[in-house]
């Protein structure tokens, strides 16, 4: 075992990419076939029923992974500009996505063209340039000043606090965080070059498997929810579970990444923890919005669900990548 994490260590990056493209979406192809072959069973009573309705959840569950890595692979492809010019549409559109399910007044059209067209794309040239001092407090300092005073110009103050705070709280979600995952393919390290498009890999593997597990378990284990206003299905139990596999997975991939399997297993647990906690604070704000999904009212709205898919990542980003940066000093 030790023999052969040297060997995985040791490769050039090429080889690495080579490895992980063959182990994850061959293990990808055999969960779908699985959940295709399990969703022809015809269902005989009730507790069937339940069971396909598990079933289609997790399919769902499992949509979500394939985005998630196929966004990974992709950006890879595309190299540090294509990688960051893709993720600054996604995060177009999920920001729009959440405008759209969240209303707005006629004084807010200063404040939105602000938000899309100069926000959004000078935060993303923030991390292409690497300026990253700046790239962490561009939005949460100036941009969270300058809005609201936009806003204010345009002389709509009814429910002036509830509008602005929506929109600073989709920016930060949609265009903050998801920013970050760009930032992490470009951080440059001493003695691991070309590690960073490997630490976004990492991200997104260990959070998804936590939030795959941490969903099977709750459905297996069948324990009250520990929030039922926000989540039907989140209990701790199952959470702490789906954690620790997250973690333990973490480590086992470490040989990717410039950290030991102990400091793998650390940085796993940040990145879980701030990605399923990050979705279950999404999920309260559906349920103020009254929505299941944001893709629910895609024929009014135009979303198209991107956010559901995606808000994990939106968390988990940032606090991973300035983890990194603080532990490793880049």
């Amino acid at each position: 075992m030790r023999d052969a994490y040297r060997f995985l260590r040791d490769l050039p990056p090429p080889q690495q990419v080579g490895a992980l493209f063959i182990g994850v979406f061959g293990l990808l192809v055999l969960v779908s076939v699985t959940a295709f072959l399990l969703s022809l069973r015809t269902p005989r009573d009730g507790q069937d029923e339940a069971w396909h309705e598990s079933l289609a959840d997790f399919r769902k569950l499992l949509s979500t992974s394939w985005l998630m890595v196929v966004l990974f692979w992709v950006g890879w492809i595309s190299g540090d500009t294509g990688a960051t010019v893709l993720f600054a549409l996604i995060a177009f559109f999920a920001l729009r996505e959440f405008i759209t399910l969240t209303p707005t007044r006629r004084g807010d059209h200063r404040s939105l063209v602000l938000a899309f067209f100069v926000v959004l794309p000078v935060q993303f040239w923030l991390a292409a340039t690497r300026r990253f001092d700046l790239f962490t407090v561009f939005i949460p300092v100036y941009v969270f000043f300058a809005l609201p005073l936009a806003s204010a110009l345009a002389g709509d103050t009814q429910r002036f606090l509830e509008r602005n705070a929506k929109l600073q709280w989709g920016i930060l979600v949609c265009v903050y965080g998801m920013s970050h995952v760009p930032a992490l393919l470009l951080l440059e390290f001493r003695d691991s070059e070309g590690k960073g498009a490997f630490l976004v890999f990492f991200l997104v593997f260990v959070v998804q498997t936590c939030m795959v597990v941490q969903h099977l378990l709750a459905r297996r284990l069948a324990r009250p929810a520990s929030v039922p206003e926000v989540s039907r299905s989140f209990n701790w139990v199952s959470w702490a579970l789906g954690m620790a596999v997250g973690s333990l997975l973490g480590g086992v991939l470490s040989f990717i990444t410039p950290f030991r399997p102990g400091q793998a297993v650390a940085m796993a647990f940040i990145a879980c923890a701030a990605g399923s906690l990050g979705h279950l604070v999404m999920k309260a704000i559906k349920r103020d919005r009254g929505v299941p999904a944001w893709g629910h009212r895609a024929s009014v709205t135009g979303a198209n669900g991107l956010l559901d898919r995606v808000d994990a990542l939106c968390f988990g980003a940032p606090l991973f990548f300035h983890s990194v940066r603080w532990y490793l000093g880049v």
